[in-house]
């Protein structure tokens, strides 16, 4: 790996294209260096996760809204809908909407947290949308997500958004439109413009996971995914974008990030060097913010130590800057305490959740967060005793970049009315890859066949996990797709300008 200095350069000065990271990204996306099996073989357990959560979910309105979105843009040749049959097809810009939103919609899938944080498994939806359109085949995929994750995963490692109220699909653009060119095999300049559009038009606020948070949380990385596809497309015609977009007088990290002094160390891997980020990243087992997992984890098993909770006088999280300032009482939301608050809202409160994982002893994507489950009486009791408060040892084990030393966990200190206090900490959640139960092949399968049981047939989960060992042979990739009976994919939504007849 090589590590690259960004900064903002005046017009008048001279930045050569290979010497901006927009273009260093490009040049990495299109070196062809091969794939390493360890890498294909987690590619093929984040295909398997995102195929979980997205059936999972296909029934939600969000994620109905924007199938019905799609199904207006049939398209041949196309892309495959979750849910839909295989031989109907649509534009593969909305069906990477229709599949990302379904992807994000439970806050269920991979993670990354580093610099910022991500969910790398939003570039799935678009590279394999334009994969199957296009006619490509299993190792193309591989190695057009190798490149979506590395890109992602080395900017996140880089570049903080959030500091700045920037949202983090300001990385999956450039990621996903660098899969795509990777993908297709795109000469790097190609690329270099279609990573540059692509950041240009997804940078947005941070206010989408702030507040009284709606399930445009879960359309933003969808959006992303789209306009990669359409930045790709626009500049294959031959378009520009703006240039320099990371580094220009007013660009991206002069009036966006930390200004025109401020300087950001990237890591890309070197010509020929292999394509590994996706190695550093890591999967939930339960539906929730990624800085819950192992506050979950520790709700468990302090659960049965504490016993009555009604004799609880107070608990206080002891844990990251983050995890304090963005799903803890640092964030100052009163909406994070409020039993009528949305679910997209109770995700990103890690009062709430702990309140809930403590008394039920685990977590469940659709009971946890019911409203029902929300507004009993001794979980909001319960729920508000909980605060948070950063930790300076826990914020400097988040940044740390030895990976045998980051964490995303916490201390607890529970006091008891008589006083009594019960401790404990956990690092990192069980389902890490340093945790208690790493999750591998096995577990994966295990949570698509949790997820998809009732909703998808036997038969139809077998076949496609079956297509996923088969992924590196694998010539027609809408058998990625996971089709359901009609039934399960929920009452039809209200219509909207594209049902216009």
């Amino acid at each position: 790996m090589k590590t690259h200095s960004v900064r903002t350069y005046k017009s008048a000065e001279k930045l050569a294209r290979e010497d901006q990271l927009a273009w260093k990204m490009a040049a990495m996306a299109a070196d062809t260096v091969p794939v390493e099996a360890d890498v294909a073989e987690m590619i093929g357990n984040r295909i398997i996760d995102n195929a979980s959560v997205a059936v999972a979910s296909l029934a939600r309105r969000p994620v109905a809204s924007a199938r019905a979105q799609t199904m207006a843009h049939p398209y041949s040749p196309g892309a495959t809908v979750f849910g839909l049959p295989s031989d109907k097809r649509f534009s593969p810009e909305w069906a990477a909407w229709a599949n990302g939103v379904a992807v994000r919609e439970l806050d269920y899938h991979d993670t990354f947290l580093a610099a910022d944080y991500s969910h790398p498994g939003d570039n799935i939806p678009p590279v394999l949308a334009v994969a199957q359109h296009v006619g490509r085949n299993g190792q193309d995929l591989i190695r057009a997500l190798a490149a979506a994750y590395e890109i992602q995963v080395d900017l996140v490692k880089g570049i903080c958004l959030h500091e700045h109220k920037i949202d983090h699909i300001a990385h999956l653009g450039p990621s996903a439109a660098g899969g795509i060119g990777a993908l297709l095999n795109l000469p790097a300049e190609t690329i270099y413009q279609a990573i540059q559009q692509a950041l240009h038009v997804t940078t947005t606020t941070r206010q989408s996971r702030k507040g009284e948070i709606s399930s445009w949380k879960a359309y933003a990385p969808a959006f992303a995914g789209k306009m990669a596809i359409e930045a790709v497309d626009r500049v294959m015609r031959g378009e520009g974008a703006p240039s320099p977009a990371y580094e220009g007088e007013d660009g991206f990290i002069a009036w966006l990030l930390s200004g025109p002094k401020a300087e950001y160390q990237v890591p890309l891997p070197e010509k020929g060097e292999p394509k590994r980020a996706i190695m550093d990243t890591y999967t939930k087992e339960h539906s929730a913010e990624y800085q819950s997992q192992a506050l979950i984890d520790l709700a468990r098993r302090m659960g049965p130590k504490v016993g009555d909770f009604a004799k609880v006088k107070s608990i206080v999280i002891h844990t990251s800057h983050h995890t304090h300032y963005v799903i803890g009482t640092g964030a100052n939301d009163p909406q994070k305490m409020d039993p009528t608050a949305s679910r997209e809202t109770l995700d990103h409160s890690i009062m709430y959740i702990f309140a809930v994982a403590l008394q039920d002893g685990g977590w469940h994507h659709e009971r946890s967060y019911a409203p029902e489950r929300a507004q009993r009486p001794d979980t909001v009791a319960l729920w508000h005793k909980i605060s948070t408060v950063e930790d300076p040892e826990w914020t400097r084990r988040y940044h740390s970049r030895d990976p045998n030393e980051k964490a995303f966990g916490g201390r607890v200190v529970v006091t008891m009315e008589d006083g009594s206090t019960i401790t404990d900490e956990l690092a990192v959640a069980d389902a890490h890859p340093l945790g208690a139960r790493p999750f591998a092949r096995p577990q994966y399968i295990a949570k698509f066949r949790t997820l998809a049981d009732g909703i998808v047939a036997g038969a139809e989960q077998d076949r496609f996990l079956e297509a996923v060992e088969k992924l590196a042979t694998l010539s027609d990739l809408s058998a990625l797709n996971v089709t359901v009976d009609a039934a399960k994919l929920g009452a039809p939504r209200p219509t909207g300008i594209f049902d216009w007849k």
